[in-house]
């Protein structure tokens, strides 16, 4: 009796594997019970103008139900870029505060591409680039800042994906950081 409700799970974990889900927990509308532009508010956050990308690039491109976002720099509210190498010129709490930076910039493009932040359902990938000297060993924290950030907005569950935060010699404009992010859309 025990076997069978086992060999159960595991033909409808097959199923599930075979029919192309990589997850167990399927992503829900709205972000279950959070809903992004609400929690903008209960945050008290506010996103910056939407940069303009250079000719040859786009914000954001969506491939059926993924958003995928451009790299995008930390900027001030001149739109100056906040630029330094983290672990010589700024410490990790500045650039993790650049990478928060990046990640409102983020929404600020989800929410002027999609027409609301509650069309998204799950952050996917997170990929975070951190200027800085060889031998440091921080770009995790530092990029901490913009999925922290996510996590707020989107929830616990879909607010946190899947992510790489790598050191860089150096960034366009000498920016502290660059991120960019996939995002699963309804």
């Amino acid at each position: 009796m025990k076997s069978k409700p086992l060999l159960v799970v595991s033909l409808s974990a097959a199923a599930v594997l075979w029919a192309g889900c990589t997850t167990s927990k399927p992503s829900t509308a709205l972000t279950g019970s959070v809903h992004p532009e609400s929690r903008l508010a209960e945050l008290k956050l506010e996103l910056p103008p939407v940069s303009k990308p250079p000719g040859t690039i786009r914000n954001m491109v969506l491939a059926g139900n993924l958003a995928f976002v451009s790299g995008h720099l930390p900027r001030r509210g001149d739109n100056s870029v906040i630029a330094g190498r983290v672990g010589e010129d700024l410490d990790v709490n500045a650039g993790k505060a650049a990478a928060r930076q990046v990640g409102l910039a983020i929404l600020a493009t989800l929410r002027d591409e999609l027409g609301s932040l509650n069309r998204v359902r799950r952050v996917v990938k997170v990929l975070g680039m951190v200027n800085c000297p060889s031998g440091f060993r921080d770009q995790p924290a530092v990029i901490n800042g913009c999925s922290e950030l996510f996590i707020q907005v989107f929830g616990e569950d879909n607010g946190k994906g899947a992510r790489s935060a790598v050191g860089m010699s150096s960034l366009p404009g000498n920016a502290a950081v660059e991120i960019e992010a996939i995002f699963e859309i309804q």
